[in-house]
């Protein structure tokens, strides 16, 4: 008595099925993220914009003390997260180490918020930054979250900002970082190119 090979019937088979085949091709392309001028121009603008925050919010951030000593600006932010935690362990470790040291803390604060805005600025590295920045953005809501008349969605919206940047690779769109991935797919093998690469 014959036997049927499931292989031997072409509809059973997706691999040798053509309109299979069509189906799933159209299903990916259904759900492919779009990379037009819109998304392109899009990805600018919010890194311009990101980048922006980060330059205009060093304003009150005054070296060389930062507000200690009139107990105003980035002191006065800071010491805020004892008096109302968000996350208590956080709190804990503001009064014990960050306000001690105070001073070179808010040098800290104030070279990476340069960067931020530097490097955001220009496309350059902008994955590493975009990482940089959510942590950041993540740090101040643990700082000010709580505090009176702020708005943590503030912060939240920042966080998301940050991780859309660093999804959409917003660099390589009229960045140092597209830029860089053009000169490395051109066969350009200089060691810094190489380094950088994993960044942008």
């Amino acid at each position: 008595m014959p036997t049927s090979n499931p292989t031997s019937n072409p509809m059973s088979n997706p691999m040798s099925n053509p309109m299979s085949n069509r189906t799933s091709e159209l299903s990916i392309e259904a759900t492919r993220l779009p990379t037009g001028p819109v998304t392109r121009i899009s990805a600018l603008v919010l890194r311009l914009a990101v980048a922006y925050l980060w330059i205009e919010n060093l304003d009150w951030k005054v070296p060389p003390d930062f507000g200690q000593g009139d107990r105003a600006g980035l002191w006065a932010f800071t010491n805020g997260s004892i008096a109302h935690p968000v996350f208590s362990p956080y709190s804990s470790f503001v009064e014990s180490f960050i306000l001690p040291t105070f001073v070179p803390f808010g040098w800290l604060v104030y070279v990476a918020e340069i960067a931020l805005g530097v490097f955001l600025l220009l496309g350059l590295a902008t994955r590493f930054w975009a990482v940089v920045g959510f942590v950041q953005s993540f740090v101040i809501y643990l700082t000010v979250g709580a505090q009176p008349h702020e708005w943590p969605w503030t912060y939240v919206l920042m966080m998301l900002a940050h991780l859309a940047v660093f999804a959409l690779a917003a660099g390589r769109v009229a960045g140092v970082d597209g830029w860089l991935r053009r000169r490395a797919a051109g066969g350009a093998d200089a060691r810094l190119t190489r380094l950088l690469l994993p960044l942008t």
